[in-house]
């Protein structure tokens, strides 16, 4: 059975996204981001994605030279809250899934306290389609890389769930939650297929832990 990118539900494509820009965090279609929102202007940005469609851009600043208003990657994730709670000292606790990825058409100057961009879907089109790389995905590959970054990392996973995890679900957790550097999370995140995504995680595990990889796709 090939793998999909998420229930048709979560793949609508608005014509104007909320931005949050946040160093180090990816958000891939079908992954799951917690979040503690507490600055007023994206308490703000949430605020109005509850009362719209309920999507936040997910994008990673480039350079936090201007940290206001840095400047973006050229390309984010989608995530469309799934869950809202609010606190006793005023923050929100949310959690984002990923639908689609996009990438920046133009900013939109407005008076919102948080920054909007209109997003151009057509550069990840296949996101909330069925993914036809899934059987090319070398398991095996990946879990050897897997087991000697965490060796190298001296991290620790509960192995035997992600072993039996499938494959799809398996490289989306991974590719988020492993602490990879911005550049190479926005590699992962650029990555076009999820075999792709795979194969970028791969070499990203091997240089971690050593091995050599001329060929690794950063960005």
């Amino acid at each position: 059975m090939k793998g999909t990118r998420g229930p048709a539900r979560l793949n609508a494509k608005p014509e104007t996204l909320p931005l949050f820009p946040l160093a180090g965090a990816l958000l891939l279609p079908g992954g799951q981001m917690p979040l503690n929102i507490f600055e007023p202007r994206y308490l703000a940005m949430v605020d109005a994605a509850l009362a719209g469609d309920r999507l936040i851009g997910m994008i990673q600043p480039r350079d936090e030279a201007n940290p206001e208003k840095p400047v973006l990657y050229d390309a984010g994730c989608a995530g469309r809250i799934t869950s809202f709670a609010e606190t006793g000292d005023g923050r929100y606790l949310i959690n984002l899934t990923g639908t689609r990825r996009f990438r920046l058409a133009e900013e939109i100057a407005g008076d919102t306290p948080y920054r909007v961009a209109r997003p151009d879907w057509s550069a990840f089109g296949a996101d909330g389609e069925p993914d036809m790389t899934v059987d090319a995905v070398d398991r095996d590959d990946l879990l050897h890389a897997l087991q000697d970054y965490l060796d190298t990392e001296q991290l620790e996973i509960e192995w035997d769930k992600a072993a039996a995890a499938p494959i799809e679900a398996l490289v989306v957790s991974l590719a988020m939650g492993c602490p990879f550097q911005p550049n190479e999370k926005q590699a992962l995140l650029e990555a076009k297929t999820l075999a792709d995504q795979a194969r970028c995680l791969t070499a990203l595990m091997e240089l971690a832990g050593g091995v050599e990889d001329d060929d690794a796709p950063l960005q």
